[in-house]
């Protein structure tokens, strides 16, 4: 299709309804007002400071800095220029996050990072396929083989939920008190809070897609 032209099947079918079968909500660009808040927010937390230590050290009240980080007003300047006194930042860096372009991570076949698990995870490896470059979502997707030397593990835990896709060989997979048997094109969507990991490894070598997705940022406080 010439760059510029619609399909002929598509050019008279509503905007809101070209999406795919997903429920995600159709995206909404942020405001200045919330790209100014959320970096003022990522800043507070990185320095340690709650909102009553930043309102302090730039002589606005608590309420007032509670609506700037969410989104709510539009401050001054001088209000901006007192909060990043305090944040110890220059004012532009405020601005220059709601320039930013939107991400892609384009990985070419067998070029992810690798990383190899030592120890009680041993003939472990993990291909990092991609990674999100900015904004409040990180997902980390793997493409992991487990070695004929592998041995199992169960003890993974961290933040977020996780999507693993099998893709070849056959394992016992817990999560938390629950064990799931994959083969070949089963999947498993879960709580990564939870302790997971490869249980028994019934054929080897395996691999499989796991998808990590947690929040970058922490929630307002």
């Amino acid at each position: 299709m010439r760059p510029g032209r619609k399909d002929a099947k598509t050019a008279d079918v509503p905007a809101d309804e070209l999406r795919t079968g997903s429920g995600a909500p159709a995206a909404a660009g942020r405001t200045l007002e919330q790209a100014l808040g959320q970096r003022i927010r990522a800043i507070r937390h990185d320095l340690d400071l709650t909102v009553s230590d930043l309102a302090g050290a730039s002589a606005i009240s608590v309420g007032m800095l509670s609506k700037i980080e969410n989104g709510l007003i539009s401050p001054s300047l001088a209000t901006l220029q007192a909060i990043t006194a305090a944040l110890n930042v220059p004012i532009s860096s405020l601005f220059s996050v709601f320039e930013e372009k939107r991400d892609c991570s384009y990985v070419p076949a067998g070029q992810g990072v690798h990383i190899e698990r030592r120890g009680t995870k041993v003939g472990h490896l993990y291909e990092l396929l991609g990674h999100a470059l900015g904004g409040e979502i990180a997902v980390e997707p793997y493409l992991i083989t487990l070695s004929e030397e592998a041995v199992p593990y169960t003890g993974f835990r961290h933040a977020g939920v996780e999507f693993i896709y099998m893709l070849s060989g056959e394992v016992i997979y817990r999560h938390g008190d629950r064990t799931y048997h994959l083969r070949p094109g089963d999947s498993l969507l879960f709580d990564s809070a939870a302790t997971h990991g490869p249980e028994e490894l019934i054929v080897r070598p395996m691999t499989y897609l796991s998808i990590i997705i947690f929040n970058r940022l922490p929630p307002a406080v």
